[in-house]
């Protein structure tokens, strides 16, 4: 049995570029997100090497798509046999680390024809990614990637012998290994040198994601020193503003939400394995599909205009992940209100939270906006004109008036308004802590996160 073993990054050259860059935005006690994504996330890393991401659409012929379907089966199965043999290690108190494993590999291949169906250097990635994820995430946390829920991916790390080419205006093509000559949708010039590249599939379609070297730097200053903006996530709507805009876009139609249950409930009534099993899940995954492009370009498009127009922009620090538990419970404490809880975790995840976070963190590279993450405690309860907390001003989902001072605003623009204060705060003290630093002066005399006065 063969013994697979992971890389430590995006690959030896990338990771060495990643290991000796600096954070040009800063990003306090925030965890980068997991890894076994697309590298066209790391874009939105903020990272002073000015690697971007580019994705495009592949084209792939009948043929092409068999040995795509073969490459990622089998970086699969490399996969899974190395984290089993890792965790046999663990079980005997021993460790084995990617080199043993690549070296386990490499003869493994003399016994197992079947793992040549690959390149090389891709089942290597795989192994050097199962162990970057065992030494941050622990073995026993890290899991198998099983055939129907893994996203089929695999890395090309060799971006130098990569051959891109445009062919018309809409179309490009690039030479991969073992794939050769493969057409892509062209929607904007690579723009530099190609670092390494992925080739994953999204639902019905097959995409490459390009690491790319541009050559640009982080501007010393923002155009507009001055400018800030604090920026409250919300359910309603999407993004709010401390200036009062607020932006918001519906990810799927009714048609498509619909549409979707429909097919859920046809997908029960078929055997698994089955033909029309295969069609129903491919058009699931394409209405998925396309709400994900929806929610990737609302955030990209809202990270760039915030951006560009500020030097300063402040967010709520969100632990999404606990946000979006399930409330289920166990056997023994069954969780209470469980479908409304369910309702709100989809509700927090079609809009896109995280990956507007992460779209700041890239766009900001480009303009010399600085993003600053603050705690999230007492900003919807405070009032942002005289800074006292009290839970009774929320008076509704969207009415804040304050109980001390009578000050009525939206209480997502309230909201914001107290992000944009905490921000501002952090910049000119370094004070992370949920309230109001004490250098500085607060509002009324009443220091910032204090509650409101009792009556005599």
């Amino acid at each position: 049995m063969i013994a697979p073993g992971l890389p430590r990054g995006f690959g030896p050259r990338v990771h060495r570029v990643l290991s000796q860059g600096t954070l040009t935005v800063p990003y306090p006690d925030q965890r980068r997100e997991q890894i076994g994504r697309s590298d066209v996330e790391l874009q939105q890393r903020c990272i002073d090497g000015m690697l971007t991401g580019r994705r495009y659409r592949l084209e792939l012929t009948a043929e092409q798509q068999v040995c795509a379907e073969r490459f990622a089966a089998v970086c699969r199965a490399v996969w899974n046999t190395g984290l089993e043999q890792r965790r046999d290690y663990r079980r005997r108190d021993g460790w084995i680390d990617y080199h043993r494993q690549a070296g386990e590999l490499a003869s493994a291949k003399v016994d197992h024809t079947w793992l040549k169906a690959a390149p090389g250097h891709c089942l290597q990635q795989t192994l050097m990614d199962l162990d970057k994820a065992c030494r941050e995430h622990g073995t026993w946390k890290v899991r198998f990637r099983s055939a129907r829920r893994w996203v089929p991916s695999f890395r090309f790390p060799e971006g130098g012998k990569m051959v891109v080419e445009r062919l018309n205006k809409r179309w490009g093509r690039v030479k991969l290994p073992k794939l050769g000559w493969v057409r892509f949708r062209m929607s904007r010039a690579v723009g530099g040198k190609v670092r390494n590249a992925t080739v994953s599939r999204d639902g019905g379609r097959w995409m490459v994601s390009f690491i790319v070297e541009d050559g640009l730097v982080t501007p010393q200053q923002h155009s507009a020193p001055d400018s800030a903006v604090g920026v409250d996530r919300g359910v309603k709507v999407a993004v709010a503003c401390s200036d009062g805009v607020m932006v918001d876009r519906v990810s799927a139609t009714a048609g498509e939400t619909k549409r979707y249950r429909r097919l859920q409930q046809q997908l029960a009534r078929q055997k698994k394995g089955s033909a029309n099993r295969s069609k129903t899940l491919s058009r699931m995954r394409s209405i998925r599909a396309r709400e994900r492009d929806r929610r990737t370009d609302f955030c990209e498009q809202t990270a760039h205009r915030l951006t560009t127009a500020n030097s300063l922009v402040a967010v709520e620090n969100l632990k999404i992940t606990n946000m979006t538990r399930s409330a289920r419970g166990t056997a023994v404490v069954p969780g209470v209100n469980v479908r409304q809880k369910a309702g709100l975790n989809r509700a927090i995840l079609a809009k896109g939270w995280r990956r507007l976070q992460l779209a700041l963190a890239g766009q900001a590279r480009y303009t010399g906006t600085r993003i600053v993450v603050v705690p999230a405690a007492f900003t919807s309860q405070m009032c942002s004109a005289c800074g006292v907390v009290d839970p009774e001003s929320r008076k509704s989902q969207a009415l804040f008036r304050c109980a001390h001072c009578g000050h009525t605003l939206n209480a997502d623009v309230n909201a914001a308004r107290n992000i944009l204060a905490a921000g501002r705060a952090v910049t000119a003290c370094g004070d992370l802590s949920a309230s109001r630093s004490m250098k500085q002066e607060s509002k009324a005399d009443i220091p910032r996160g204090t509650t409101a006065p009792t009556a005599a």
